[in-house]
Formats: C-alpha cells, sequence, structure tokens
C-alpha cells in the first residue's frame, strides 16, 4: 500500500509541474519549459531525459517494464512527461518531433488503461485528445 500511495502522491506533484510547464508554454517562455521537463524526468523517474527520448516507440513498453521494471504508475508519469515535450515541440512548430511524443504518449496511455482493466474517464479524455491531436498533426504534416 505504501508503494501505491507514494505514486499517487507523486502523479498529483506531477500534475502541478505539468501545469507549470503548460503556463510556461502559453507565455512563450519555452526554454524555463524545456528545463522544467528535464528536471521533472530526474526528479520523477530518477533518469536523464536523453534515455527516455532514445526509446523507439516500438519498444516502449516493453524496454521500460521488462528491462527496467517500472510499474504502471511510472509509466503514467512518462506520459505526462512525453505529453508536456510533446506540447513544447508543437508550440515550436516542430510537428513531426511533436507527433512522435504524442504517439509515445498515446501508446502509454493505451497500456496502462488496458493493463489496470479498469475504466477511467481521465484517461479516455487524454486517449481521446492524443488520437484528436495525431490525426491532425499527420494531416498537416502529409
Amino acid at each position: 500500500m505504501y508503494k501505491r500511495d507514494f505514486i499517487l502522491r507523486m502523479i498529483e506533484m506531477l500534475g502541478e509541474v505539468i501545469a507549470r510547464i503548460l503556463g510556461f508554454i502559453s507565455k512563450g517562455d519555452f526554454q524555463q519549459a524545456s528545463q522544467s521537463i528535464e528536471n521533472a524526468y530526474n526528479d520523477f523517474l530518477k533518469q536523464d531525459a536523453a534515455f527516455f527520448r532514445a526509446i523507439s516507440k516500438e519498444k516502449l513498453t516493453n524496454e521500460l517494464i521488462l528491462k527496467h521494471n517500472y510499474t504502471n504508475g511510472h509509466l503514467e508519469i512518462l506520459s505526462e512527461l512525453y505529453f508536456a515535450e510533446a506540447e513544447l515541440l508543437y508550440a515550436k512548430n516542430n510537428l513531426g518531433e511533436s507527433l512522435e511524443y504524442y504517439e509515445k504518449a498515446l501508446l502509454i496511455n493505451e497500456f496502462v488503461l488496458k493493463e489496470s482493466r479498469s475504466f477511467s474517464f481521465e484517461k479516455q479524455s487524454k486517449i481521446s485528445y492524443l488520437q484528436s491531436r495525431i490525426s491532425q498533426l499527420k494531416g498537416s504534416i502529409l
């Protein structure tokens, strides 16, 4: 139970960090948003951002679960960080890279929802948003 409570508290804290990052993005302070994302990877997942950026979407969940013993809680945190990166890249008009991070966030959200075996309106709403954004980006890139 301790582990679960700890992960839930971390997810709540991450929500505040993501809100701050999105605030920086909306104000056009991309440098501060980028630095906050870098710090969040280290603070919440104890790994450098480059480690997570290097994992291809095809190997994403297997790599993290099998080789690194990440839990669904860790994956949810990573999904939020990928989402923040995607939003930052989108705001910077780097649509190709943005699409990659939206897709990674979507894959993780779908995996976690499937593994949890329970329905979450919040998670389903996030998945719908990501699917919509991905479709929009694919249409504008092609």
